[in-house]
């Protein structure tokens, strides 16, 4: 069945105002780690904006290679500029052109009009390379020919940091020829082709683009000043009544034996570009098809288009390994153990990817060390993971029980599972790193900062929440009933009780020494004795889970005392603004932030467990999943751009009214978590093994 790609359409009313404009954002990703990004102005407002952000080693070691392309033409006397940066001293060239519409068609389309003279440029990178290509399609009505020229800017630099010509150390060296040059620091090895179909590259610019000021990163507290250098431009005419197609090209390349050889493909296919640009649409559409065949009868409207399309965009290739990892958020997230876990389920088993999920487990199994999986792979780092978590093994193990109820397939659990799934549990029982143990009551004690509220300013924790945290109380006891499941299965008798002793145990603690009575709800700490009475969201995970401690009664309280005390439109609040530590506005530098990042602060994967939680307790009933849509999800979803970038979903929004969307553009959990709850709980299309695989544990 053909199924039409969604659009987003950015007409006049909101370019015509800048301040508006300048904040919409959009971004494209190649499968490796790499994306490209820049706002519907075309002006980049933060040091990770590019038009090739390529990942060294993917899915890390992430830098800007191409800035931009800025595009200017003549007609007759006047020059017209569509490319315009902002500068310390302003906009720059002063008078540019803003695009007359912009557009995701699915991909990013500018169309600029001007003395009649149209310009309409389309973005996307081919998936699996690092190249971005860029179509051109120009139309002159008038009498007189026009003068094009188009002009890189190059950076080579980590997304992290930025340029200062003078600070460099090393120098651009291009090889020139007639469409096109081959560019690379002095002291790289990897070039940069760049390469035009039609018209010429002149050479003779090498100029740089001073004092770049990029505004988004300024309003941080961050580094926010940059330079660019401009190694020459494409000049191409249009003739009067001319329509002419042609493409850009930047493909970046490991070797310059390689760029030799891609450069040689791309002068001897005239069609190289639509060629890349059609097996991308084909690839979309097939990602949408392979959605709608497991669910048929579900309208496929253009806000769930682009939530399955972009769960895409998280999947991404760990070149260490040849197998599969996920992006924890555009720009600067790398793949994080925790977020990867929690993110399977949606952007894997929901969209029938099956493979793409056991490649996912295969590659933290294969980090695992003493008990946890990696926390996090730094960016600059490498292949060198850190391991300062308790929660993300935990959450590895609800990522096998969802693999199982989608698949059913207990031999690849049991092959290539089942041995480290034992060895995580006798390290928690016994102890490991970061002081994560099983004390003597059954729970599981951890150090500080190790859960996913883990912000700290300077060296001390914004959330101290050492001890015994709530939620992974919650998933240490779904992991012993997994793995009480899977000896079950296994004909492992004696583990199968044992894991279900631990379980119940484990159940007991908590119904002793976390149910807060007075506010019919769940302490979110102990320590030492102590009970942290802060209300946060930790505690609906407990409800949500498959394997729940808690008894119906006191489930339906948690539910109600989170929706009263904490909704925030777009997810959960992380704190009651009653709190006196509440901060509304996620503004401002690192440490203010920071302070705001976990108390207040409304994250839209929560949305997830709360919507679970929400209609487990109400057993399903039509219309109380009619509720939760209309007023959990839809608020998010009928955004007609969503909140953050174009057609994706942002990490956090404010806690305070309007809620306005902050930290990265696009993450992994906030548009899975909404997206497997909707399909899952709202439109009750139930995992097909499930009901056989939860009927074997009690």
């Amino acid at each position: 069945m053909e199924i039409d790609l969604p659009e987003i359409h950015i007409g006049p009313d909101v370019l015509s105002d800048f301040d508006k404009a300048i904040q919409t954002e959009w971004i494209v990703t190649n499968g490796l780690g790499g994306y490209a990004s820049s706002t519907v102005l075309g002006i980049n407002t933060r040091k990770f904006h590019g038009l090739m952000v390529a990942a060294s080693n993917p899915p890390v070691d992430r830098n800007v290679i191409l800035t931009k392309l800025d595009e200017e033409f003549q007609i007759e006397n006047k020059v017209y500029f569509t490319g315009a940066n902002e500068l310390k001293s302003g906009i720059q060239p002063s008078g540019s052109q803003s695009p007359s519409s912009f557009s995701l068609n699915p991909l990013p389309t500018y169309r600029y009009v001007a003395h009649g003279f149209e310009l309409q440029k389309r973005i996307f990178m081919p998936h699996g390379k690092n190249t971005t290509v860029v179509m051109y399609e120009s139309f002159n009505p008038n009498r007189s020919g026009v003068v094009l020229h188009i002009s890189p800017l190059l950076s080579f630099r980590h997304f992290y940091s930025v340029t200062k010509k003078e600070n460099l150390g090393w120098s651009f060296v291009q090889k020139p020829f007639e469409k096109g040059v081959i560019v690379k620091p002095s002291v790289q090895p990897s070039p940069l082709i760049l390469f035009s179909s039609k018209g010429q590259y002149s050479p003779n610019d090498g100029k740089w683009i001073r004092d770049v000021l990029y505004r988004v990163d300024c309003s941080r507290g961050e580094s926010c000043v940059d330079d660019s250098f401009r190694p020459g431009k494409f000049e191409l005419r249009i003739a009067p009544k001319e329509r002419k197609e042609f493409f850009v090209i930047a493909a970046k390349c490991r070797s310059e034996k390689e760029a030799q050889t891609v450069l040689s493909s791309i002068c001897r296919e005239s069609n190289y570009a639509d060629v890349l640009y059609n097996q991308e649409l084909i690839r979309l559409e097939n990602l949408l098809a392979t959605f709608r065949k497991q669910y048929a009868d579900v309208k496929m409207e253009d806000w769930l288009k682009w939530l399955v399309l972009v769960a895409d965009s998280f999947l991404v290739e760990r070149a260490s390994t040849k197998t599969k990892s996920v992006i924890a958020g555009y720009h600067w997230f790398e793949d994080w153990g925790r977020d990867s876990m929690i993110s399977l389920p949606a952007l894997t088993l929901v969209t029938g990817r099956f493979e793409v999920a056991e490649k996912i487990l295969l590659t933290f199994k294969r980090y695992c060390s003493k008990g946890l999986i990696p926390n996090r792979f730094p960016d600059q780092a490498g292949d060198t993971p850190l391991y300062n978590t308790v929660d993300a093994t935990l959450w590895y193990f609800n990522a096998v029980l969802q693999y199982l109820k989608y698949t059913g397939n207990f031999d690849f659990v049991r092959k290539q599972q089942w041995e480290s799934l034992q060895s995580i549990i006798e390290h928690h029982i016994h102890g490991t790193n970061y002081n994560v143990r099983m004390d003597d009551d059954g729970l599981i004690a951890h150090g500080p900062q190790l859960t996913w509220m883990d912000a700290m300013t300077g060296d001390q924790p914004v959330t101290p929440r050492n001890g015994k945290a709530v939620e992974i109380q919650a998933l240490w006891y779904n992991a012993l009933k997994v793995m009480e499941l899977l000896a079950t299965r296994f004909n492992q008798k004696l583990g199968a009780e044992k894991y279900r002793d631990l379980a119940e145990k484990t159940r007991n603690s908590l119904a002793e020494k976390f149910w807060n009575s007075r506010k019919h709800c769940l302490f979110d700490v102990i320590c030492e004795g102590q009970r942290d009475k802060a209300l946060r969201p930790n505690q609906v995970i407990a409800v949500a889970l498959d394997f729940t401690m808690l008894d119906r009664t006191r489930a339906k309280e948690v539910v109600e005392t989170v929706r009263r005390e904490l909704w925030g439109k777009y997810g959960l609040r992380t704190l009651s603004k009653d709190n006196p530590q509440y901060i509304g506005k996620y503004i401002g530098d690192w440490t203010y932030r920071n302070r705001a990042y976990h108390n207040g602060t409304v994250w839209a994967w929560l949305l997830g467990p709360f919507t679970t939680a929400f209609l487990k307790v109400k057993e399903y009933e039509k219309r109380w999943r009619n509720f939760a849509f209309q007023n959990f999800l839809k608020p998010l979803f009928q955004e007609k751009t969503f909140k953050g970038g174009l057609g994706t979903i942002s990490e956090i929004f404010d806690g305070d009214s309007p809620h306005a969307s902050r930290g990265c553009v696009s993450q992994a959990w906030s548009v899975a978590e909404p997206l497997r709850a909707f399909i899952e709980d709202v439109l009750l299309k139930r995992p097909p093994y499930e009901r056989q695989i939860l009927t074997e544990v009690t």
